[in-house]
């Protein structure tokens, strides 16, 4: 008897370590994400890869493209090699130019993302409340069941699976009794759809070159948008924070406002309308 019960309590000892060993990892969910981000020409459809890195205490989603650049510019940095192919840094811009960090533990979601040169941080201060639906599918090899909410101006419907036991997805989307595979919203402008998961030994993590500027999502708003309208002004009068910068010649600063202008007209479909 006693030595069964010296069997049991190692039984449950080796289990418990198994355990923390599955959560110590870490996971990456790849997501396809769709987007038609010019209103005016809908036929002009944006594809890119994206992550989902998890662990048990926190989350991190990001686009692939982010990851290859940041890799690129610490190579850069550490081997002090600053003439790399432009043209590569230029293949690597992205259209999901942010972060999201969810801490699984307060529920907080941190949005990070430039605007010019600066680096912003703001928390999310709106609720996601869901409605469960009773219509189920099967997608992939996930048995999937479809939920409702209202988010940011728009309308969305996810498919989730409780086969993985994570309450989260993609973007800034999490709360369900499992992890999101599809995620839409009711105009088809944005999706987002599993593609695979697979085990990491730690989630992805991006240096952030100079100070981050920490404020409200209204005054995130405020700024994106005043950046928008003019980039070289907000630019101009950042540029001080920054230290020693290459300073660009006025053709380079009039042919990049001209571009950032372009972009921004094409871009006028964003993700969140509120």
């Amino acid at each position: 008897k006693r030595n069964q019960k010296s069997m049991k309590k190692f039984g449950i000892f080796i289990l418990a370590i198994s355990s923390q060993l599955i959560f110590a990892q870490a996971n990456r969910f790849v997501y396809q994400v769709t987007m038609k981000l010019d209103s005016t020409n809908r036929t002009d459809i944006k594809t890119e890869t994206a992550n989902l890195d998890i662990t048990s205490e926190k989350s991190i989603f990001y686009g692939e493209k982010r990851l290859q650049r940041d890799s690129l510019l610490k190579r850069s940095f550490e081997t002090k090699s600053f003439n790399f192919d432009r043209s590569q840094m230029e293949n690597l811009r992205s259209n999901i130019d942010f972060v999201v960090e969810k801490d699984s533990k307060t529920g907080t979601k941190n949005f990070k993302s430039r605007i010019g040169r600066d680096n912003y941080l703001y928390t999310e201060d709106r609720a996601m409340d869901w409605k469960i639906l009773p219509e189920t599918a099967k997608i992939g090899d996930y048995k999937t069941q479809k939920a409702e909410t209202n988010f940011a101006g728009r309308t969305w419907f996810a498919w989730f699976t409780t086969d993985i036991p994570f309450q989260d997805g993609p973007y800034k989307f999490s709360g369900l009794p499992g992890l999101i595979v599809k995620l839409e919203d009711s105009k088809s402008d944005f999706s987002f759809d599993l593609k695979e998961a697979k085990k990491i030994n730690a989630i992805a993590t991006f240096e952030e070159r100079g100070s981050t500027i920490t404020l409200k999502r209204t005054d995130f708003i405020k700024q994106e948008k005043k950046f928008k309208e003019d980039p070289s002004a907000v630019m101009a009068a950042n540029s001080g924070r920054g230290g020693n910068r290459n300073q660009p010649s006025p053709q380079e600063r009039k042919d990049r406002e001209t571009r950032m202008k372009e972009e921004a007209k094409k871009k006028n479909n964003p993700i969140e309308l509120q």
